[in-house]
């Protein structure tokens, strides 16, 4: 219960009248009270600092406090604390009372009794002042101080503001108190002492008590004892200074100023005065834990991504800066869709597969078909700003808008798509064409018009010529068959189905070009993409665009409209079928033959590696899983042929031995114990041609890589040099689409 005391005083009274006092009289109270010899200097009178007080607005608007923002997994499980300030919003409830006391015995005594001013307060800060020939002795009240903390709020990390929030001068004296009796008019007492606790700095980035009895003592402020409570009302006045963990024997000396004042006050025994000055200053310190660099499981990656979604989703806020004030002003819960499990899994493969020191890092991502959810995203290299220790804030798994780079080429793993438009367009699965071992490029029609690149392409072996039908050319990955699927529809199709997977833009933020060789994958994508666009094929044609909030909740408890995933039927099911048949074939007698799971439950998928092993990939999925893993340099640049990875030597790296055991962990561990399902099959008629052999462009075997093209890159500022090769013979930047520039950067 709040404190009374019953003096009587004409001071007193006037104190809580405050506010009917003629301008003048208050104003010469003010200047009496500042005691600043300047004023008589500038010129000023009781009469001008009347003038002033009565100019100010009195609509004093008190801004919502930021607070801590907290980012939860699918489970319930905090993945993250974020914040631009650390405080948590309390009620009166939640604070314990002799915290509440202790605040108001060491900066305003007599707060409950006078007004928005406390006369008598200035009238013995003028005595003291006259006194001593300074100006040391102030007389603000605790309403006071917490409109000057208002100011300081408002002001932010603009360091002009908080200069003019802070500054001592008349002007500024006179507008907090305009602002104080606003609030003694609006405000009970009991409400602005919670206020003052919850926006007050208590140093070590704690601000408001909750946050402060957690940095110092690691538990709530409703548990605080009478020494913890009073070490931290004794912080206020100077946080530096009685810092306990820089200055403990000055924090002690303040804490038991604080006690003596309760004690002096009847606010606590004797007893409990003398127990709380015996006891040590008791401190069990909490870190700062701010923002995604505290995510475990490798989760701060898909934090980040969280806040590139919050930023820049108009769901959010219409524009950017209201946007951006909403993840500031913080008190948000935010619900993902990451299943932690399936993010152990894909964290340990990535992380065990490769190592942080390796020259080459992994990426994966899982998406949930038919919803969208992004259930893991991992990469081998932990998420912050030490580079001393491998870290990174580059997010390997998306495109450049979202935190990450310039992406990476597919290779093989784009040809799916381009049989996926082949089908939607009437061509059927049994197409067969002659593929022979070389060719070059033929005339192809785009959506515009007409393109032509007089290129030659081979493929990987003199041995490798047709006639092929679709689904042996999809196990050997035949680089002329699908040249020549492509020409027979045109690029169009293609392009169409592109966007209708989310592959329409790259992962630099730039549309997909037209070219022939679209379907060697020489355009620069991320894992999120591909693993989105296969979920595509496993969900029999539909497709989400990828989602990571399900539900936020705002600072003042009320939900905030979440978006879902933009569901669109992107192929017929016979097509997705189709497509799911081809890509069994592959993962059953193709390039990914080796890659079978522990329980035998089916899989599809594609390999897919570029020229001089920059990159290689496996995207993969069943029926309800569906994974993309990359593997490469992290600038897009490092050759992966006689080289260590994960302590496991190559000679040369491939999809299927590169990242494909990687996918294979981590889909064994996600999968595990979960009941398996089924593809729809299509019958395809047995071809002409005598049973395939796993293609050498994505198998150990071969001398080189399949479909290949000039490395990606992965920053944002870097760029790949070079085009795309295909059985030795190297297209120019242009006819790929890619961009050349400075190699990516590490």
């Amino acid at each position: 219960m709040a404190p009374t005391r019953s003096t009587g005083s004409l001071l007193d009274k006037a104190g809580h009248g405050v506010k009917f006092l003629g301008g003048s009289i208050l104003a010469g109270v003010l200047v009496a009270g500042m005691a600043l010899p300047a004023v008589g200097a500038f010129g000023l009178t009781a009469k001008d600092t009347a003038e002033s007080f009565d100019n100010i607005p009195d609509d004093f608007k008190q801004p919502p406090l930021s607070q801590v923002s907290m980012i939860y997994d699918a489970k319930g499980g905090l993945i993250a604390k974020v914040y631009d300030r650390d405080r948590t919003i309390l009620t009166a409830e939640q604070m314990a009372p002799v915290m509440r006391q202790a605040q108001v015995d060491i900066e305003d005594a007599r707060f409950y009794e006078h007004g928005a001013i406390d006369l008598k307060g200035v009238l013995r800060a003028v005595t003291k002042n006259a006194e001593s020939g300074t100006t040391a002795q102030g007389a603000s009240t605790l309403t006071q101080q917490y409109v000057k903390n208002v100011f300081v709020e408002q002001a932010g990390d603009d360091q002009a503001a908080f200069l003019e929030a802070t500054k001592k001068s008349l002007g500024r004296k006179i507008q907090e108190l305009k602002y104080a009796i606003k609030l003694e008019e609006d405000l009970s007492k009991d409400q602005i002492l919670t206020n003052y606790l919850n926006i007050t700095f208590y140093g070590h980035q704690a601000y408001g008590v909750e946050a402060a009895a957690n940095r110092y003592f690691s538990k709530s402020a409703k548990d605080l004892t009478v020494p913890e409570a009073a070490m931290l009302a004794g912080l206020v006045q100077n946080p530096t200074a009685y810092d306990p963990i820089a200055h403990p024997q000055a924090a002690q000396t303040r804490r038991n100023t604080v006690i003596n004042k309760l004690l002096e006050y009847k606010h606590i025994t004797p007893e409990q005065a003398k127990d709380a000055l015996a006891a040590p200053l008791g401190i069990k310190y909490s870190e700062p834990q701010n923002g995604c660099i505290t995510a475990d499981k490798g989760m701060g990656f898909f934090c980040d991504y969280v806040r590139h979604v919050i930023k820049q989703d108009p769901a959010f806020g219409a524009t950017a800066a209201d946007r951006q004030k909403l993840w500031s002003q913080g008190g948000l819960k935010i619900n993902t869709t990451i299943d932690p499990d399936k993010q152990g899994a894909m964290y340990n493969a990535v992380t065990k597969k490769v190592y942080v020191t390796d020259p080459v890092s992994a990426a994966g991502t899982m998406i949930e078909p038919g919803t969208g959810k992004i259930l893991a995203m991992a990469q081998t290299r932990p998420y912050g700003l030490d580079t001393s220790k491998n870290q990174t804030v580059l997010n390997l798994n998306v495109g450049a808008s979202m935190g990450g780079g310039n992406g990476f080429s597919p290779g093989s793993t784009f040809k799916p798509i381009v049989a996926a438009a082949a089908l939607e367009s009437g061509i059927p699965i049994t197409q067969e064409y002659p593929s022979p071992y070389s060719m070059e490029y033929p005339k192809m029609t785009t959506c515009e018009g007409t393109t032509h690149d007089p290129q030659t392409l081979t493929n990987e072996s003199s041995s490798e010529h047709g006639p092929y039908s679709l689904q042996i050319a999809m196990q050997k990955s035949v680089n002329t068959y699908f040249i020549q699927l492509e020409q027979q529809m045109g690029l169009c199709p293609v392009k169409q189905m592109t966007d209708k997977l989310g592959l329409g833009t790259l992962a630099n933020g730039t549309k997909i070009q037209q070219v022939a060789s679209m379907t060697l994958g020489t355009q620069e994508v991320s894992p999120l993409q591909m693993a989105t666009a296969y979920a595509a094929f496993a969900a029999r044609g539909l497709y989400c665009s990828p989602i990571a909030i399900t539900s936020v909740t705002g600072g003042d408890g009320k939900e905030i409209h979440v978006p879902g995933a933009n569901c669109n039927q992107a192929m017929s099911q016979t097509t997705a079928d189709g497509i799911n048949t081809l890509l069994l074939g592959v993962t059953e007698k193709g390039t990914g033959s080796a890659l079978g799971l522990d329980d035998g439950r089916q899989i599809a998928g594609k390999t897919g590696t570029t020229d001089n092993r920059y990159a290689a990939w496996f995207t993969g999925y069943t029926p309800n899983l569906s994974t993309s893993v990359w593997l490469g340099g992290v600038g897009g640049n490092v050759s992966m042929r006689n080289i260590r990875i994960g302590g496991k030597p190559f000679s040369a790296v491939y999809g299927s031995d590169g990242p494909g055991p990687i996918w294979q962990k981590a889909m064994n561990d996600a999968l595990d114990g979960s009941p398996a399902a089924s593809f729809q099959k299509v019958d395809i008629p047995q071809p002409t041609q005598p049973p395939a052999t796993p293609d050498p462009g994505d198998s150990p075997s071969a001398p080189s890589g399949d479909n290949a093209q000039g490395g990606g890159n992965g920053w944002p500022t870097g760029g790949n040099t070079g085009g795309a090769v295909n059985g030795g013979f190297t297209l120019p930047p242009n006819v790929i689409g890619g961009n050349t520039g400075k190699p990516g950067r590490h």
